[in-house]
């Protein structure tokens, strides 16, 4: 299925740029280029026809469709899109979107290029003015697709790795399951009220989707997670409070009149709250060791409410791993200490029938009476019933 960027991409430059059968590039291509060693900044720069420089060791899956959908022609990584450790699909979404990828790790771009740039992607060379200025490998559709196979097979590896970060960071984090957080006053009210809670996480944007019919019955509380506040604006809701670390967010979505929580580090630094001030915001502050969903999921719980409900976090193995966080015991504990009040967003969606609404009533009465109606003019004979019965009415009533 093509993405709107693979759409852009053909209308602007032909399929013939795209890749060859078997996924092998043909034709260079080339581009204006845009720098961001931070790739979730870097995608809210990048148009149609774009060629992205990102500094980004296993690509994960988020990142990979949010360049698809960016329009990026290319993308040249000069760190590894997979190292191995565990098997991310990022780069294998980005190539059989049509994407090219050229690896070239640790070439001097971010020192060579600048943004605007002019260059041509040849197989895995960088040239800019005909001068290659980097060289590396282009990956295709075949060997990303057998690079997955073989990480596949060593999950065990990855799991075990995982397993031993985890316990390494339980006692740091174990205070989530007995003391909870310090929170603090807030104007939104949780208890005994559904709370739904926005991440950008996989499949995020169609599990929203399914979930209009349950917003639009059950009014929960919404709470977006950084990026998840634009989201959620996105598909027409507003976001009730924003709680992260504010480096995802959008000024947009800042100033929509949420009550702002700023995710701090234990010791209380908040590099994100000197943003809101600088827009004048008003915000709260929370110290937490844990993420900032986990955050977001322990505050609606322990201020009373109903049942959680998750789009975009992390339920998986490979989820946790493209999260790239040694040990993500943070996410356990918390999903030990909410226990049964978080439901995923797919749940909610297979499970919740919305019955039927006021508003479908009378319009099927509506539709009813116009039917009866029309089929009473198109019939002399009801007609004349119908003259019968109203003035047998008047008769009754004793209406002239």
């Amino acid at each position: 299925m093509s993405t709107p960027g693979t759409t852009r991409r053909r209308r602007l430059f032909g399929r013939r740029h795209l890749r060859a059968v078997g996924g092998e590039p043909r034709a260079p291509i080339q581009g204006s280029v845009k720098l961001d060693r931070r790739t979730k900044n870097l995608v809210k720069r990048l148009g149609a026809g774009d060629i992205a420089v990102i500094d980004h060791a296993d690509l994960d899956r988020i990142a990979a469709e949010d360049l698809a959908a960016s329009g990026a022609l290319a993308v040249v990584n000069i760190a590894p899109f997979s190292t191995g450790r565990y098997p991310n699909a990022g780069p294998l979404i980005l190539a059989r979107a049509g994407v090219r990828l050229v690896e070239t790790p640790a070439a001097p771009l971010f020192e060579e290029l600048r943004d605007g740039d002019d260059v041509v992607i040849d197989g895995g060379q960088v040239r800019r003015g005909g001068t290659v200025i980097a060289a590396g490998e282009a990956l295709t559709v075949g060997a990303l697709e057998a690079r997955l196979e073989q990480q596949g097979a060593r999950i065990d590896e990855a799991l075990s790795a995982f397993a031993e970060n985890t316990l390494s960071h339980v006692r740091e984090e174990g205070a989530l399951l007995t003391d909870g957080l310090e929170l603090p006053q807030t104007r939104t009210r949780f208890r005994d009220r559904h709370v739904l809670i926005v991440v950008r996480g996989t499949t995020y944007r169609r599990d929203l989707r399914a979930l209009h019919a349950y917003i639009d019955d059950v009014r929960p509380v919404i709470v977006g997670v950084d990026g998840g506040a634009d989201a959620i604006l996105e598909e027409g809701y507003k976001p009730d409070v924003i709680l992260g670390d504010m480096d995802s967010a959008s000024d947009k979505a800042l100033r929509c009149g949420a009550e702002l929580i700023v995710h701090a580090y234990p010791d209380g630094r908040a590099p994100g709250r000197a943003r809101l001030v600088k827009l004048g915001l008003d915000h709260a502050l929370v110290p937490a060791a844990a993420t900032s969903q986990d955050v977001a999921m322990l505050l609606a719980h322990q201020k009373g409410a109903a049942l959680l409900v998750s789009v975009g976090a992390h339920f998986n193995l490979t989820e946790f791993l493209d999260k790239n966080r040694d040990g993500m015991s943070s996410t356990f504990l918390t999903r030990l200490r909410v226990g049964e009040t978080l439901m995923d967003a797919k749940g909610v969606s297979r499970l919740y029938n919305p019955g039927v609404r006021g508003s479908q009533l009378l319009l099927f009465f509506a539709v009813a009476l116009v039917l009866i109606v029309i089929v009473v003019l198109v019939s002399p004979g009801l007609e004349n019933l119908f003259d019968l019965i109203w003035l047998k009415l008047k008769v009754l009533l004793g209406i002239d």
